[in-house]
């Protein structure tokens, strides 16, 4: 790296390839001297832009040290006018500082969103909002890296309320100044993700959020889809933060917008996308499953028929990405995905709740599709919700036949492995109370093809199953008085399973 300033006036900075990684993280640490002594212009400002970057994008870009991190958050702070404690920039190792330096940086941040003026900086005598937002990208970069050590700041509404004035200023200006307004809105989207605690990481784009509890009214995200109509197909990245906020955070547009909706969520898990952004629609669509399975409440018949024939498919494309491939020649060691195979399941099992989707879920191939998880994921060596989401599939899917030979390509072994894995790792009884049901009556149904360890492993995982249930009403929990009684009904259902398994498995003993 060169660095001189010529004549005293202009500094001039130039990287080399070789040169070494001890450099720019030696100015991480004196910059802020510069910037806080008043010796700074702009020159410096974007010699610290260029040093930040370099640290933050270097060979493993997911984990720089923490180092490294809280030099660049006391960078960035103090070129923001966050408040930062004078002693945290002369000490040499500033990591144990993270912490309050990320919650620090976080913070002055969000005022600044709060403030923005439609990008009009000129009034901006101290030049701290121009920098600001000169920073977004570095900003939510390191919130993101940081995200382990700070407080998420849950003001969600009112930065996407930011968001949404952004958009229609963005709607109604000139091409220019569309474009710089519509990247600063990508900027303000990633800083709400990051300081929820979201994760832009497509590895994540599963996680659950478990977080702040949105009030908001579906008119409230109509902008949304209007964005997303208006970027999905040039800008993929912005996409997908469109659908990780959808999908991350549950929130649902109106029913005027839900066709559009739907239609693009269609659009981006084409094969010719990127995989992530197939993900992370993926992800969207088991967000508003309740809507999407609720097909029969649907007033509008184009919707009705392209959630049908349109939706059904693209949801099993993004589980096979190659086109041409099917659930049937596919390899599962390949296309497998554990926490992306349980986001459909959980979707399919929802769809599978209203019999209208019943024809579809079997033409379009998705049962095949969850007939081939079975070797994958119905094994009590290695217990997974997966197994119980297949159980309650299949059994929707054929609840009034009494014959284990209702799907030929359903093997007797593969029934007896699906009824004997569901009950080693039930889910969340609140949330999947009628399915929990539907598991009991199919469990009592297909008892007689159980083999004798079959139905004592059962007697064991249900008398737990029932303890746990049990103890959570004891110690309430939090329960609604409607979910308690929905909790009280699956207990009773329980214990008769118990007992009709216990007499079955009396004959053995005879």
């Amino acid at each position: 790296m060169n660095f001189c300033q010529p004549g005293g006036n202009m500094w001039h900075i130039s990287w080399s390839e070789v040169c070494p990684d001890s450099v720019p993280e030696w100015l991480s640490h004196v910059l802020p001297y510069h910037l806080v002594t008043g010796r700074v212009n702009e020159d410096i400002e974007n010699l610290a832009i260029k040093v930040m970057s370099k640290l933050l994008s270097s060979p493993s870009p997911s984990s720089p040290s923490d180092q490294i991190l809280a030099n660049c958050i006391i960078l960035t702070c103090v070129m923001v006018g966050a408040q930062v404690d004078k002693k945290d920039i002369v000490r040499i190792d500033k990591s144990s500082a993270l912490p309050l330096l990320s919650e620090s940086l976080l913070a002055q941040f969000q005022k600044a969103l709060w403030a923005w003026d439609g990008g009009e900086l000129d009034n901006d005598r101290t030049g701290v909002a121009r920098r600001t937002w000169k920073l977004l990208d570095i900003i939510c970069r390191i919130v993101e890296l940081a995200r382990h050590s700070y407080r998420p700041l849950f003001h969600t509404m009112r930065n996407l309320d930011v968001c949404k004035k952004i958009y229609s200023r963005a709607r109604s200006s000139e091409q220019n100044d569309a474009s710089a307004l519509l990247a600063a809105l990508r900027n303000a989207l990633h800083f709400t993700f990051a300081a929820t605690g979201i994760s832009r990481d497509p590895v994540l784009v599963w996680n659950r959020f478990f977080g702040e509890a949105l009030s908001y009214s579906p008119e409230d995200f109509d902008w949304i889809v209007d964005y997303f109509d208006f970027i999905y197909y040039d800008d993929h990245e912005a996409a997908y933060d469109v659908l990780l906020l959808l999908g991350s955070m549950g929130v649902c547009c109106s029913s005027a917008k839900q066709h559009l909706f739907i239609e693009r969520l269609i659009a981006c898990m084409d094969s010719n996308m990127p995989l992530h952004l197939r993900h992370a629609a993926l992800r969207a669509a088991h967000s508003a499953q309740e809507q999407i399975a609720s097909i029969d409440a649907i007033d509008d018949a184009r919707l009705r028929d392209t959630v049908l024939t349109k939706l059904s498919p693209a949801i099993l494309s993004v589980l096979c990405p190659h086109p041409g491939t099917t659930p049937a020649n596919d390899d599962l060691d390949l296309f497998s995905n554990y926490d992306r195979d349980l986001c459909y399941l959980e979707l399919v099992c929802a769809l599978a709740r209203n019999s209208d989707w019943h024809p579809r879920l079997s033409g379009d191939r998705h049962i095949d599709r969850c007939i081939s998880m079975i070797p994958r994921y119905c094994n009590s060596e290695s217990p997974t919700q997966h197994a119980f989401y297949i159980a309650c599939i299949l059994l929707q899917i054929i609840p009034e036949q009494t014959s284990i030979a209702t799907l030929d390509s359903v093997a007797e072994q593969q029934w007896r492995d699906v009824m004997r894995s569901a009950w080693d790792d039930p889910p969340n009884v609140i949330n999947n109370a009628c399915y929990l049901l539907v598991l009991v009556d199919g469990t009592k149904k297909y008892m007689q093809i159980a083999s004798k360890s079959d139905l004592e492993q059962l007697i064991r995982n249900v008398d737990e199953f029932v303890e746990t249930l049990e103890r959570n009403v004891q110690e309430e929990m939090g329960l609604e008085i409607q979910d308690s009684e929905q909790v009280e009904e699956i207990i009773i259902a329980a214990k008769e399973l118990r007992t009709a398994a216990s007499k079955m498995l009396e004959r053995f003993d005879r």
